[in-house]
């Protein structure tokens, strides 16, 4: 499990990616949604702007699970 370290209250799924480096650019986004089942928390989400908080999980099949900590 990686955790990813934010210093604002959330951020979104299509951030998270970037980030995370899963994508390349902002834009592949939605693209990497419609082709890889990513579940948040436990439940399969699609939607690029979601929000992520502190302690959220995710998971992402071929890519690893991941863990949002909140660095203020």
């Amino acid at each position: 499990m990686r955790e990813i370290a934010i210093d604002t209250e959330y951020i979104t799924l299509g951030q998270f990616l970037k980030v995370a480096d899963v994508i390349q650019t902002g834009g592949m986004a939605k693209w990497f949604l419609s082709e890889y089942p990513i579940k948040v928390n436990g439940e399969l989400e699609d939607r690029r702007g979601k929000k992520l908080r502190d302690g959220d999980k995710i998971e992402i099949q071929e890519h690893g699970t991941f863990i949002i900590k909140v660095e203020l």
